[in-house]
């Protein structure tokens, strides 16, 4: 199984550096990343802290992850993504504007 995807991947790398790929799809892996990376952040500080903790780079990355991905459900026209992303994009920046209010500190979860 792990060969099957290891070569799965290395013909769709193959295909977007020679230009045949779908650059659309390449966005939404990027996307996926970048608001992943907010549950890396959240638990290096959660560590660090000893306690649980939200920083304010979570909701930075989550903005930027949930507005690629926004952009990717809107690409692929599902209405179902584009509504959970949607919804989500505003939380996010929802709990940004709150932690601005507070001084930039992000609270204890």
């Amino acid at each position: 199984m792990l060969i099957d995807i290891t070569r799965a991947l290395g013909g769709y790398l193959h295909e977007v550096f020679l230009g045949n790929a779908d650059w659309g799809i390449l966005i939404g892996y990027v996307a996926q990343i970048l608001f992943a990376m907010r549950f890396v952040v959240q638990w290096i500080a959660s560590e660090r802290a000893g306690r649980s903790v939200v920083p304010t780079a979570f909701w930075v990355f989550s903005i930027g992850g949930g507005l690629m991905l926004l952009g990717y459900a809107l690409y692929r026209k599902d209405p179902v993504f584009i509504i959970g992303q949607a919804f989500g994009v505003f939380v996010y920046l929802r709990n940004l504007q709150f932690v601005i209010r507070s001084g930039g500190q992000g609270a204890p979860a």
